[in-house]
């Protein structure tokens, strides 16, 4: 069975979109393949879409009657201004508009849609949120690494490694000293000083780390070490954004599954 087929058997019926509205959407880590139905069915119904960098541009060939935005925000390159952005999407909605502003991961994830849905709000424009899968996930499945583990971890954190300034940085200390796993986005550009700031925080130097560069995509990479040398191990390795870093015992699971599953194959 296709997929057009398998979806076309499915009793989804989405919401109107009208016009004049914004619609506020995760695309997921990368793939096309993370994509939710509901923003398949925006996709299709859009008449702009305003997107950012981390989106893969095959998803826009579902949206081939819309006007296409690029809004793009990657660290360490030319990026559109978050004020800018914000009085797009307002231009577009009065114009009568259907807007999808298409964001890579989670827009509530470290992705500013609290933001764009707060201006959204004071302009007087409708809107709602479009939930995807946050790269966190996407990422740690890709690479074997169960969120959460019984016997591991009670909780995970979420953290952002880029902050706007000191008054934003992370308590990473009281991050080493909850003891559960740790996630962190857009942080490889401060690898090592994350690092040491968790590690003079009481977490141990042999904590297993990873780093995971671009998950779910075909140039899909990840390296594997400890807390003391992941930096050194993600700079030979040429890991650049976007990237995540895992820290925690769950990233241990990497090993011992692909490790039972080479077990379990026929010589």
């Amino acid at each position: 069975m296709s997929l057009a087929d398998a979806v076309a058997r499915l009793p989804y019926r989405g919401p109107v979109f009208e016009p004049g509205h914004v619609w506020l959407a995760g695309a997921g880590p990368g793939s096309i393949g993370c994509l939710t139905l509901d923003v398949v069915y925006a996709l299709g119904r859009a008449d702009a879409v305003v997107y950012d960098a981390l989106v893969d541009p095959q998803a826009l060939e579902a949206a081939p009657q819309a006007s296409l935005h690029f809004a793009g925000k990657r660290g360490g390159s030319w990026r559109v201004a978050q004020d800018d952005t914000n009085a797009l999407l307002v231009s577009l909605a009065r114009a009568g508009k259907r807007v999808l502003r298409l964001k890579g991961g989670d827009p509530n994830m470290f992705g500013r849609g609290g933001e764009e849905a707060l201006e959204l709000a004071r302009a007087g424009i409708p809107f709602r949120f479009l939930p995807g899968l946050t790269a966190a996930l996407g990422a740690l499945a890709a690479a074997n690494i169960p969120a959460t583990m019984r016997g591991m971890n009670k909780a995970i954190v979420f953290a952002t490694g880029h902050g706007a300034g000191p008054e934003d940085e992370v308590d990473w200390a009281a991050l080493a000293r909850a003891g559960q796993p740790i996630v962190v986005y857009m942080g490889v550009a401060n690898l090592g000083r994350i690092a040491g700031a968790l590690m003079a925080g009481g977490l141990p130097g042999n904590t297993p780390a990873a780093v995971i560069m671009s998950a779910t995509m075909p140039n899909e990479r990840a390296v594997y070490g400890n807390l003391a040398g992941i930096e050194r191990a993600a700079r030979a390795a040429d890991i650049a954004p976007p990237a995540l870093i895992v820290i925690g015992e769950i990233v241990r699971m990497h090993d011992l599954i692909d490790a039972s599953a080479r077990a379990e194959q026929p010589a």
